[in-house]
């Protein structure tokens, strides 16, 4: 049973080597999505692992979506990257928070944290805030259903997000889109008044776009901070360590 638990950390310590090769190689330029791995036998020689450990590894990262492995001989065969690594974390962490019952709290916690590092770091030229701003119109449509509305707000903040230019933040808080979607519309019933806390939002959006278009990264972590607790706490929920009740 032992030798078991040892082959499974080597394999997973290889699959983690092939993954880091991978991005290095991505990011030297020696190496692009649609482009082919080097065979079994030349990879395990440069990794200095063995031919079946590579293997294991591969089919780890087929598993993830990174690369797809032909058999046999001509155009389809080898292993071919086909999606950048950082996309695969999306994937596995969209995979995870679909199968897991994550506590409000802890995300809320993890949006503020992610989301006041990225507003930080935004540049105000940044091409993502045009998007920011279009969806921040688009919230103020009349007679939008809530629904709508939610869905516009979490694409606001994934654009936000997406200006730090950081592709594993931005997988992150992808993976976590429609568990913010869902407890934002599952908190709705603990509002009092919906159309004034709409309208709260949308001024609190404008001011959070407005502080990164001037540069002022500080204040926008501040903002945002203050913008996603506060729908929290407006809810009926003490603090962040409060859950709200369960059907």
């Amino acid at each position: 049973m032992w030798s078991n638990h040892i082959n499974y950390y080597l394999r997973m310590r290889t699959h983690q080597l092939v993954l880091s090769w991978i991005e290095n190689e991505l990011s030297g330029g020696r190496l692009t999505v649609g482009g082919r791995l080097p065979a079994e036998r030349t990879l395990a020689e440069q990794l200095k692992v063995s031919r079946t450990s590579v293997r294991e590894a591969i089919r780890i990262l087929e598993a993830m979506g990174v690369v797809r492995a032909g058999v046999g001989s001509g155009p389809e065969a080898g292993t071919v990257v086909i999606s950048d690594p950082t996309a695969a974390l999306g994937s596995a962490l969209r995979l995870h928070v679909a199968t897991q019952h994550l506590p409000v709290a802890d995300i809320v916690e993890t949006r503020v944290l992610l989301e006041s590092w990225a507003v930080a770091k935004a540049g105000p030229d940044a091409p993502e805030l045009e998007e920011a701003s279009a969806l921040l119109e688009a919230m103020a449509a009349e007679d939008l259903a809530v629904s709508d509305f939610l869905a516009l707000d979490v694409r606001f903040h994934l654009a936000l997000a997406d200006a730090a230019g950081n592709a594993v933040v931005s997988a992150m808080m992808g993976s976590l889109r429609e568990s913010i979607q869902g407890y934002a519309a599952e908190l709705t019933s603990g509002l009092p008044d919906w159309e004034a806390t709409a309208s709260r939002l949308r001024a609190e959006h404008q001011d959070i776009l407005a502080a990164i278009r001037n540069d002022d990264g500080g204040q926008a972590a501040r903002l945002v901070a203050a913008h996603i607790e506060g729908y929290y706490k407006e809810a009926g929920l003490a603090s962040a360590g409060t859950e709200p009740a369960r059907p």
